[in-house]
């Protein structure tokens, strides 16, 4: 039964067939042939893997950030950035990364961060004589922060999928996010170093450091208010997720007014179509894992993980290589909706935290949407850099080495993850 359902997901996959589509179709297969349920199991379970509060969040942090990008609150923390550390060798790439960092702790996406930042830095650095596939690839890798500095849409999913309390995980998503956020950066500044060759280019006007502060500064409230309400108590994250939106909403059209109702048409257009996939997905994915829970499988892998694995090093090595291929081939939301309730429990049992084990498992994924052949921020950078994907694998190569060596010590360095948990009080 497994071997069947994912033989045919692999190849709808490989046919091009959509995401949500595949594991539906695999799913369809398991319940007709497979067992003796009606097929009204079907929506059932579909409508039982969205029926969760936390899931609401996930909408409205994907409105928050289309918002933020549209209004001009990611230019403003473009040019806050520069204005610290753009004058210096290799500034430019180091802003890129810096700001991905600042957006990610609003939007929770790694595309919006891609389109958002991207479009403004991605040309920018083409301007300063960067090659535009060193450029495309950073704005790809930095833009993975989205998914790792908290609030994180992959967190919220992990949290629901594996019981886990999500404002655990977020809170433990700053320390890998800020490790791999300057371990980017001092790729990018050897890199700069000893391979960028601005030549006599007119450097580009930088605003004073005040001046873009203050510009900035209703742009660097959002998550100081966002993060600070989810920490101190006031709201949880899926209330925060709207508060995100009303903020970022009033500080476009009102304060800044650079969002028009036309281009808000626009911006609900996007943000419902980008929820809707995401969603579409979660719910195909919960009644695939209804199938493979309600055959055993799960309980037959979690036995079969602890009688070939004598300890949590190997299972960790064998998690990370097993993560690291799902994720180039199977979208991270579905990943996690699948995998984690598997994998979970198995890693509780080799006395792994579970949160520390969702950062892996998140920050392992979060790689897929990097590498090919299905890596979405790849394709979100190449769109917005027009650039093809074979410009890009040169300079995305070192920069996925980072990434990996990054995971290496969030695996087997818990305090990585847990500290900011003792650091908080949280433990």
């Amino acid at each position: 039964m497994l071997l069947t359902m994912i033989l045919l997901l692999v190849s709808l996959m490989a046919l091009s067939v959509p995401v949500a589509v595949a594991i539906g179709l695999a799913g369809l297969v398991g319940v007709t042939f497979f067992s003796n349920l009606p097929l009204i199991v079907l929506p059932q379970q579909a409508y039982i893997a969205l029926d969760k509060f936390p899931l609401a969040a996930v909408p409205f942090f994907i409105l928050a950030g289309n918002l933020m990008a549209a209004g001009g609150i990611s230019r403003r923390l473009v040019d806050l950035v520069e204005s610290i550390i753009g004058d210096t060798r290799g500034g430019l790439p180091a802003t890129c990364i810096v700001v991905c960092m600042i957006f990610a702790a609003v939007s929770g996406s790694s595309v919006a961060t891609t389109y958002a930042i991207g479009a403004i830095l991605i040309p920018a650095m083409v301007a300063q004589r960067y090659p535009v596939g060193f450029a495309s690839s950073l704005q790809a890798t930095a833009a993975e922060l989205g998914v790792i500095i908290p609030p994180s849409i992959p967190m919220i999913l992990y949290g629901v999928a594996a019981s886990a309390p999500v404002g655990d995980m977020f809170i433990a998503g700053f320390g890998p996010g800020l490790l791999i956020a300057a371990a980017l950066m001092v790729f990018v500044l050897i890199w700069s170093r000893y391979f960028h060759k601005p030549g006599d280019l007119e450097k580009k006007p930088v605003l004073p450091f005040l001046v873009s502060l203050r510009r900035s500064l209703f742009a660097l409230l959002m998550p100081v208010i966002i993060l600070g309400g989810i920490y101190g108590g006031v709201f949880t994250p899926t209330e925060a997720s709207i508060i995100a939106v009303f903020y970022a909403l009033a500080v476009s059209m009102v304060i800044y007014r650079e969002l028009s109702l036309v281009e808000m048409i626009d911006v609900l257009k996007r943000s419902a179509i980008s929820s809707a996939i995401i969603m579409f997905i979660i719910s195909m994915a919960g009644l695939f894992s209804f199938i493979l829970t309600r055959a055993g499988i799960p309980a037959a892998i979690s036995q079969w993980i602890v009688e070939t694995f004598d300890s949590a090093f190997m299972f960790l090595i064998a998690v990370n290589v097993l993560l690291f291929l799902i994720g180039m081939f199977v979208e991270t939301s579905a990943s996690i909706v699948v995998i984690a309730p598997i994998l979970a429990p198995v890693a509780v049992l080799f006395g792994i935290d579970p949160v520390h084990f969702g950062l892996i498992m998140i920050v392992n994924l979060a790689l897929g949407m990097i590498t090919p052949p299905f890596g979405v921020n790849l394709f979100a950078a190449a769109a917005v850099g027009k650039v093809s994907l074979h410009r890009m694998i040169p300079y995305l190569v070192p920069m996925v080495g980072v990434i990996v060596l990054c995971l290496a010590l969030i695996t087997f360095v818990p305090m990585i993850s847990l500290g900011s948990l003792y650091l908080f009080g949280v433990r």
